[in-house]
């Protein structure tokens, strides 16, 4: 999913750093927003693509995401099962990337599980300065 970006930004006074520390904010953004709207949303085996795909459109709509991609473990999940038929949607389940274009600067901030940690960690690439 991508999005063309020939956007000039408004905010871009209330900022006093680089394209790429830019992108490293609005990623952890995006990140952040992601964990803390989606967790704890019930899920099951009907929901879980289309839920990756909302969650997907949702991010793709805020400034400078060029890509996002929304993965949730299916083993996880599980199936469903009478009377109560869903989980509810939780930090290890998710693995989200999401590309961030600022200026010359593009970014992909990542979430994923790290079972060392037993947490699900948000961290960025620098794909170009």
């Amino acid at each position: 999913m991508g999005l063309s970006l020939n956007v000039v930004d408004p905010a871009s006074s209330y900022f006093s750093c680089s394209d790429k520390e830019r992108a490293i904010f609005e990623a952890g953004v995006k990140l952040g927003s992601i964990y803390h709207q989606y967790t704890g949303i019930p899920i099951n085996d009907s929901n879980v693509d289309s839920l990756e795909r909302a969650i997907e459109k949702a991010v793709a709509a805020q400034p400078f995401v060029t890509k996002v991609k929304i993965g949730i473990d299916r083993r996880k999940v599980g199936r469903a099962k009478p009377a109560y038929k869903y989980k509810t949607l939780l930090g290890d389940m998710m693995d989200v990337k999401v590309q961030i274009k600022y200026g010359k600067a593009t970014v992909q901030g990542e979430m994923a599980w790290v079972s060392a940690m037993r947490y699900p960690l948000m961290r960025f690439k620098v794909l170009k300065e």
